[in-house]
């Protein structure tokens, strides 16, 4: 009677063991999926600031290029290391007027002043920063970033003295003085720029 039992018990485990290994070897051959930043749908707002109230003056730049593409199966690894370029011809504001001075006369008295690039630096550990090549020089921009699902906002405090652009500031102040002049009679030009992006990335 023992042996009646014990066989098909044996049976049904070598079976059971045999389903387990086809179902590993199953998912073990599924492709990883991995994340790529979208550039087109990649957005860069920027805002800056007039009067002595610090008025906000708020922008975007329409159109980024990403010169090396790369995919990983993190969102801020497919970020890491990322290259970019900006054209300053694509600067909006929602005003024809603004955006020819700001192109001519504070992008214009620049060097290079056809684009910014720029590299980013993902880091966990000791802070993230990117790094922006602007009127010929190259600083290291402390950045902040939140992660939603496959959508980083990233966040930096520009201070154009950094790019030395006091020469550019002041040449845009001077064909804006009537419009960043307060009620307190001041012109004044601020050299800080809050920068936001918000790029998304494509998960197959």
């Amino acid at each position: 009677m023992k042996k009646i039992y014990v066989f098909p018990l044996f049976l049904l485990t070598i079976i059971l063991l045999n389903s387990c290994k086809e179902n590993v070897k199953k998912e073990a051959t599924l492709p990883e999926k991995s994340y790529t930043v979208l550039a087109d749908s990649t957005i860069i707002n920027w805002t800056a600031y007039k009067t002595t109230a610090k008025v906000p003056v708020k922008g975007q730049f329409s159109e980024i290029t990403i010169e090396n593409v790369k995919k990983d199966s993190t969102v801020l690894g497919a970020l890491n290391g990322l290259k970019f370029k900006i054209p300053v011809s694509s600067l909006y504001t929602k005003d024809t007027i603004r955006d020819a001075k700001l192109k001519e006369f504070f992008f214009g008295s620049m060097k290079n002043s056809s684009t910014i690039t720029g590299t980013v630096h993902i880091n966990k550990e000791n802070g993230s920063t990117v790094d922006i090549s602007m009127n010929g020089i190259t600083r290291a921009l402390p950045i902040a970033y939140i992660v939603t699902d496959n959508k980083v906002t990233i966040v930096g405090n520009m201070e154009l003295d950094n790019w030395q652009a006091k020469a550019a500031l002041e040449a845009l102040n001077v064909v804006c003085k009537d419009l960043h002049t307060g009620d307190d009679g001041i012109s004044k030009t601020w050299s800080d720029v809050k920068i936001e992006v918000i790029a998304v990335l494509k998960h197959e």
